[in-house]
């Protein structure tokens, strides 16, 4: 893994990629905008060894990105809920879907990202492309897209 520290950079960008900056943070935050809470949820979409994701959901509690609650209490389950600081990354992650889409879909994009009032497709300026509204995480829907191939996407909790 590479060192997560950089040294001698008064930048922004490697403060924040301290915190989100390997591949595994930014999929379970990815993950988490999408819906996923449980551990189990998140280590069977991800498949990513049970050892790399509590350290990835620990970090994340720790940084204030998710918030780790209680679901049950024997035995005791929580469930990692984003916080608002955790929501904040929603533009960023959208962001790196439609470049990937664009420049690394040949078949097309996997996921549709629609608004739910009208149907519009999200537009690179987190508006609708059909009625022009803002759009956050609750008011976008995913579907399967062309480049899905028979993968089923899931619906983000609104």
């Amino acid at each position: 893994m590479l060192n997560r520290h950089y040294q001698g950079q008064i930048c922004s960008v490697a403060r924040t990629l301290e915190v989100v900056g390997d591949r595994w943070t930014l999929l379970v935050i990815r993950d988490a905008l999408r819906g996923t809470r449980r551990f189990d949820d998140f280590q069977a979409g991800l498949g990513v060894a049970r050892n790399v994701l509590t350290d990835r959901l620990t970090r994340l509690c720790e940084h204030g990105l998710l918030e780790k609650q209680l679901y049950q209490t024997r035995p005791a389950r929580h469930e990692y809920v984003p916080t608002r600081k955790g929501l904040d990354l929603w533009p960023t992650i959208m962001s790196l879907i439609m470049w990937g889409d664009r420049h690394l879909a040949p078949d097309g994009p996997p996921l549709l990202t629609r608004h739910r009032g009208c149907g519009g497709a999200l537009t690179p300026a987190l508006t609708c492309d059909r009625c022009g509204a803002s759009l956050g995480p609750a008011d976008v829907e995913l579907l399967p897209g062309p480049g899905a191939g028979h993968a089923q996407a899931e619906d983000p909790p609104a």
